[in-house]
């Protein structure tokens, strides 16, 4: 099986937008999806929630002051699944939940020559 990082891409932080009864809820939901990777012996990492801060070099200067392309994205966090194919990953990774508004990219790992 192969590995694939799923980053989740979210339009804003859930919290500004949902009080904390309907985010327990909304969490609860997702737990559920990832205890049934769990089940599944997928889930390689549960990765973790990125912060806000971060900064972007290349060619050894300082770009931006965040990772984004557009101000309103943030990156909420990844996971790492296994999957014999991309296609498999992305139809896994059909049934989670987004706690708000926002994207999934599912992305290979590179291997090296396995």
């Amino acid at each position: 099986m192969k590995e694939f990082v799923l980053i989740f891409r979210l339009e804003e932080l859930p919290e500004a937008n949902f009080p904390p009864e309907e985010m327990q809820v909304r969490m609860g939901v997702w737990e559920n999806w990832v205890n049934g990777i769990i089940a599944k012996n997928i889930l390689v990492s549960r990765g973790n929630r990125l912060s806000k801060e971060s900064r972007v070099i290349r060619d050894k200067k300082l770009i931006t002051k965040g990772p984004y392309v557009e101000l309103s994205e943030i990156i909420g966090g990844y996971i790492i699944i296994r999957a014999n194919s991309i296609d498999e990953a992305a139809e896994i990774v059909k049934e989670a939940p987004i706690v708000g508004k926002g994207t999934i990219e599912v992305r290979g790992i590179y291997a090296g020559d396995k």
